[in-house]
């Protein structure tokens, strides 16, 4: 078996030893805050190297299913768990809402790729829950009665345009000129996207590592109540079009499950107390463990 196969079949080894590397042997150093965003972008080159753009806008012309699955992720999921969590501590709860607030991750095509989803529509939803978030993320904390959140909208579009446009567009002119070179280098991609989120996650948790190791025993329920809504998220995602093909319903499950929680953790710092701050950055836990667990359940499905 070539490196290559070896690094696609065992992902979850990369990503699992970002995590522990992180909290045991963080960089030294603070990454610059753009580097994250560099790394989605070469992320998302690679699985743009590999999607028909034609098949992206044939999602996007489904204006039916995009405003379906954008109600039900945007809206209806994060007031369902709301309701749960208040039952036990409403603070919990108004945290789990900002996390399933957050828009489809703008890796998801990349993870997609990986658990053999359909990347294309997982893109899809990706870019039509990133531009509507300004709207619905507001609207549900004034929905659920808390102080209403200021999102810079210009902040969200300029994100759009450096992880999913540029790249998108690059890898257009690639495969227009270079055609050969891409049919060549195809089967390296998915190991490639493997490698950069390793690092991604490693930095993301060397940059809290001293906030998730201040009070560990604390922290040990509040990562169960995360796997469980991550969880809870995977199987609606997988169920909320029963009648779809399996690939497309991998894409409705990862893009419910992979929120861009890189975003809650911001806006979490900005509005919201140290508990919910904490809360989102443990959400790299499961956001990175439990794509290897989905797999091998997508095997029996």
């Amino acid at each position: 078996m070539k490196i290559y196969q070896i690094i696609e079949k065992h992902f979850w080894i990369f990503l699992l030893a970002g995590i522990i590397m992180g909290l045991w042997k963080p960089f030294e150093f603070e990454a610059p805050k753009f580097l994250p965003k560099v790394l989605l972008a070469m992320m998302l080159f690679f699985v743009f190297l590999k999607i028909d753009f034609s098949d992206i806008i044939e999602h996007l012309r489904d204006y039916k299913l995009m405003s379906y699955i954008a109600i039900v992720y945007m809206i209806v999921l994060p007031v369902l768990f709301f309701l749960l969590f208040r039952i036990f501590d409403r603070e919990l709860a108004l945290g789990i809402l900002l996390l399933t607030a957050m828009p489809t991750g703008v890796s998801t095509p990349a993870l997609s790729d990986i658990v053999k989803g359909n990347m294309s529509l997982t893109m899809s939803i990706a870019l039509v829950t990133q531009v509507i978030a300004p709207l619905t993320v507001p609207l549900l904390f004034w929905i659920v009665g808390t102080k209403g959140l200021d999102i810079n909208k210009l902040l969200l579009l300029r994100d759009i345009s450096i992880m999913v446009f540029s790249p998108m567009i690059l890898a257009m002119i690639i495969k227009r000129y270079l055609p050969a070179s891409v049919r060549k280098t195809r089967h390296l991609f998915t190991s490639a996207n493997v490698l950069l989120l390793f690092f991604f996650v490693l930095i993301a948790i060397s940059s809290q590592r001293d906030t998730i190791l201040s009070n560990p025993l604390a922290l040990i329920w509040k990562a169960a109540v995360l796997y469980m809504v991550f969880i809870l998220l995977h199987v609606a995602g997988y169920y909320i079009c029963p009648g779809s093909k399996k690939e497309d319903k991998i894409a409705f499950s990862v893009s419910a499950a992979y929120m861009n929680n890189g975003l809650a953790i911001v806006l979490a710092s900005t509005y919201f107390g140290p508990n919910i701050l904490v809360l989102m950055v443990l959400s790299e836990i499961p956001w990175n463990t439990l794509l290897a667990p989905f797999k091998r359940v997508l095997r029996h499905l």
